[in-house]
């Protein structure tokens, strides 16, 4: 998830602020620069895993259409509402990413990477709480996506706040890199804090259902 958010999130903002200031890259440039990390992350993702990333999908989009609007030097009103887009986009897909056959609430909470799966899952079916963790599943995966509008609203309002120069030029940009990093405290730390809740209420369901502890739900957890 922490690679996720830097590479398709962090990283290209924060190149595209900075680079495509007139006195070093330019727009055109720092756009292709900035395009150019969640873009090769997402196709190092897909040869590794052979599924596509949803974060790569949209930090790529985010990136393109920042780089299109700062191009046509519209008004900051339509990066704001870009601001809010994104999130306000995932923040519904996770909830509706619940009927596939790949919810998103398991890639950023319930994942291999951290907790041992297979053997929750087999704790669940051998106690008769399938269903109770199903709906576990569906209460974490509303907890994400209001974190997720609630980020974008205060995008939507830092941006409206901050950028007031006209989209493409060296101001902007300033504005722009500014905004980054009040977004940090303001937009990620809060965000943040949902998610780690959504986690926690998560596990302390999961070990519940299972009778399994916090430490035997991890990977690292060894027998004997």
């Amino acid at each position: 998830m922490w690679l996720n958010l830097l590479c398709n999130v962090v990283l290209p903002g924060f190149l595209l602020g900075q680079l495509s200031k007139d006195t070093r890259l330019g727009p055109v440039w720092g756009l292709v620069v900035a395009l150019a990390v969640p873009l090769g992350y997402g196709i190092w993702d897909f040869y590794r895993r052979r599924v596509w990333n949803i974060f790569s999908i949209l930090g790529l989009f985010s990136v393109v259409l920042t780089g299109v609007l700062g191009l046509l030097k519209t008004d900051p009103f339509w990066f704001a509402v870009k601001e809010v887009a994104i999130p306000l986009v995932l923040g519904l897909a996770i909830p509706i990413s619940l009927r596939t056959r790949q919810p998103l609430v398991r890639m950023l909470l319930y994942n291999d990477q951290i907790l041992d799966t297979a053997r929750i899952q087999t704790a669940l079916e051998s106690r008769g709480t399938t269903g109770e963790f199903e709906f576990l599943l569906k209460r974490s995966s509303w907890i994400l996506a209001v974190s997720f509008v609630g980020s974008g609203i205060l995008n939507f309002g830092l941006a409206r706040w901050l950028l007031t120069a006209p989209l493409g030029t060296e101001a902007f940009n300033d504005q722009l890199g500014k905004m980054h990093w009040i977004s940090w405290p303001v937009v990620f730390l809060p965000m943040l804090g949902v998610l780690m809740f959504a986690l926690f209420q998560l596990l302390h369901g999961v070990e519940k259902l299972t009778g399994l502890t916090g430490d035997e739900l991890m990977h690292h957890h060894k027998k004997g």
